[in-house]
C-alpha cells in the first residue's frame, strides 16, 4: 500500500542550534499505549527524570493529563549522538522529540534496510533469540506462546462445529476485552463505565492471555510516550518481527528503555487490578480446565489454542503492520498508519494513525466507511446509558493535526 512519509523526516540545515530548536518545540507539544503472557518484572534500570504530561495531551479534560510522567526522552547519549550526527550531516528523523537515528550499534545489533513494501527503514535490528541474557520471564513467555501455537496445530484433527463457534465467540469476548477495556477504557480513559462493568470487560481481556491490565496498560502508555523512537518498547525501527512479537521475549531491553514503571497509579490503587496482577495466570488456566470439562480436547484446542493465537497476532499486527503499511491521514510525527485490513480483524484498532492523532478518542474509525466494531459497542453502551463521558476529537483538534496546518 502507498503511504505518506511521516512529517518528522527532514534534512539537516544549520547544525545543532536548529535541530535543538526543533526538539524543544516538539517537547512543548508531546504526543500522548503490549503485552506479556506472564507477569510483570520489577524494573531496575535507572534513567534521567523529568516531569511532563504526555498522555491524551489533545484533550484538556482527560484524567490522564493529571498523571505526571517521570521519564525523559532526552538523555545524555541522545544529545551526544545528535551533536555527532549534526556535525556529519546525517540527522534524518525525529519522533516525539526523540532521535530515530540509531546510535552506534552495540555488539548485538546490526543495521538493516527497509521493511518490505514500505518506506520504514530499520535503523537497528535487535537479535532476540540468539542473545545470552534470557531471564525466567522471557523463557516462560516464550513457552506459553509456543505452547499455544503447538496446541493449535491439532485443530484440523479435532474439528467440530461447536468447538469452532466456541472459538469464534471467545475471539469476540477476549478481543473486545483488549480493544474496548485494556486499550480504550483503561489505557486512554476514552469513556467511563460503572465499576462492575469496567471490571467485567477487563476480566474478558485477561482471558486473551496477553498479561494483566496493569502491565499491559503501562507498556502501552510508554509506547505512546516514546512512539517510534529508540525508547519505544516495540517499534519497527528495530525490525518488523521485533515490533510484532519478539520484544515480548526481551524484557530486559524493554525495562532499560522505559525505566521505572510509574505511569499506572490510577490502576494500582484499585484492589481489583492488583488482584488480577498477582493471580493473573490462574484465570486462563481455569478457563482451559472449564473448556476441557465442557467439550473435551476439541474445546481446549479451539477455545484456547486457535482462539488465543488468532487474538495474539491480530493484536500484534496493530504494533507492527499498522506502523509499517497503510496511509497517514494526520500529522502525528510518528510511523502510525491507517490499515483497513488490520482494522477489520482487530475491531477497529487498525485505524492507527487516527488513534495516534487523537489518543483520547473512543472512536478510531473517524470516517463513516471506517469500520470500527469497538466503537459500535461503546456507542451502544452510551445509548443505553452505561457508558458516559465518551470522548471524541473536536473539529479544532482535527484542523490542528491536519497535514495542511
Amino acid at each position: 500500500m502507498a503511504s505518506i512519509k511521516p512529517s518528522f523526516y527532514f534534512e539537516p540545515t544549520n547544525g545543532v542550534d536548529t535541530i535543538m530548536a526543533l526538539i524543544t518545540s516538539a517537547l512543548l507539544k508531546p504526543n500522548s499505549l503490549p503485552f506479556s503472557p506472564l507477569q510483570r518484572v520489577t524494573p531496575t534500570a535507572k534513567t534521567r527524570r523529568f516531569s511532563c504530561k504526555v498522555l491524551n495531551s489533545g484533550h484538556p479534560d482527560s484524567e490522564l493529563n493529571q498523571i505526571q510522567r517521570k521519564q525523559s526522552p532526552l538523555d545524555s547519549s541522545f544529545v551526544t549522538q545528535l551533536r555527532r550526527s549534526c556535525s556529519n550531516g546525517k540527522v534524518s528523523a525525529l519522533a516525539n522529540g526523540v532521535s530515530v537515528v540509531a546510535k552506534e550499534p552495540d555488539h548485538d545489533l546490526k543495521t538493516q534496510g527497509r521493511i518490505l513494501f514500505s518506506d520504514v527503514v530499520v535503523q537497528k535490528r535487535r537479535q532476540v533469540f540468539w542473545r545470552g541474557n534470557w531471564n525466567a520471564l522471557d523463557i516462560a513467555s516464550a513457552g506459553i506462546v509456543l505452547a499455544m501455537h503447538l496446541l493449535s496445530l491439532c485443530a484440523p484433527f479435532y474439528f467440530n462445529w461447536p468447538a469452532f463457534w466456541l472459538a469464534a465467540g471467545l475471539y469476540l469476548v477476549s478481543g473486545l476485552g483488549i480493544t474496548l477495556s485494556f486499550h480504550r477504557n483503561l489505557s486512554h480513559r476514552s469513556f467511563k463505565l460503572p465499576k462492575w462493568l469496567e471490571y467485567l470487560f477487563a476480566y474478558c481481556g485477561v482471558q486473551a492471555l496477553q498479561g494483566n491490565p496493569i502491565d499491559w496498560v503501562s507498556t502501552h502508555r510508554y509506547h505512546h510516550q516514546f512512539c517510534d523512537s529508540e525508547r519505544d518498547p516495540h517499534s519497527p525501527i528495530e525490525g518488523f518481527w521485533f515490533s510484532h512479537m519478539n520484544w515480548i521475549f526481551d524484557t530486559s531491553t524493554v525495562i532499560e528503555k522505559r525505566g521505572d514503571s510509574t505511569n499506572v497509579g490510577d490502576l494500582e490503587k484499585q484492589p481489583f487490578y492488583r488482584f488480577l496482577q498477582s493471580t493473573y495466570i490462574l484465570h486462563p488456566i481455569a478457563l482451559g480446565a472449564l473448556l476441557y470439562a465442557l467439550g473435551g480436547f476439541p474445546f481446549l484446542v479451539w477455545g484456547m489454542g486457535v482462539r488465543t493465537i488468532w487474538v495474539y497476532h491480530i493484536t500484534w499486527l496493530v504494533n507492527s503492520a499498522s506502523h509499517v503499511w497503510g496511509k497517514q491521514a494526520w500529522n502525528t510525527g510518528d510511523l502510525s498508519k491507517n490499515n483497513w485490513w488490520v482494522a477489520l480483524l482487530a475491531f477497529g484498532e487498525g485505524w492507527h494513525n487516527n488513534h495516534h492523532a487523537f489518543e483520547y478518542s473512543a472512536r478510531h474509525g473517524l470516517e463513516w466507511w471506517q469500520l470500527d466494531l469497538t466503537w459500535y459497542v461503546i456507542k451502544f453502551l452510551q445509548v443505553v446509558g452505561v457508558a458516559t463521558e465518551v470522548k471524541l476529537p473536536s473539529q479544532l483538534h482535527k484542523q490542528k493535526m491536519a497535514f495542511n496546518n
